[in-house]
């Protein structure tokens, strides 16, 4: 099984900036795809941000060149940076990784969410 924690979320005033945290843990062999989605209150969860292994990233439109997404493969662990936030990126943040492990092999993992609020 493979556990993951998020941190960071919480409420921001418009222009401002948060920084969301996601650590995994448990029995793993390697995490291929890390990514960040959300989910505002009536509307469909949306992928946000996402890193493979090697870097390679993608965003929504509707966060390219605020946000950033990091990882630092050692630790399991995921970033976004939200720079510049709007009202409308206020949702819940979900953290999402597609890992291997000893016992269960290729997966597909949720954190329990990090509430992002941006006030106008």
């Amino acid at each position: 099984q493979v556990q993951l924690v998020e941190s960071g979320g919480g409420l921001v005033q418009a222009g401002g900036s948060l920084r969301l945290s996601c650590a995994a843990s448990g029995s793993i062999i390697s995490i291929n795809y890390m990514g960040w989605y959300r989910q505002a209150p009536g509307k469909q969860r949306e992928l946000v941000a996402g890193i493979a292994t090697g870097g390679t990233t993608n965003y929504a439109e509707s966060v390219k060149g605020r946000f950033t997404i990091s990882r630092d493969n050692a630790k399991n662990t995921v970033y976004l940076q939200m720079n510049s936030l709007k009202p409308e990126d206020t949702a819940v943040y979900y953290c999402n990784a597609d890992a291997y492990t000893y016992y269960t092999g290729s997966g597909r993992y949720w954190g329990q969410g990090t509430q992002v609020t941006v006030s106008s």
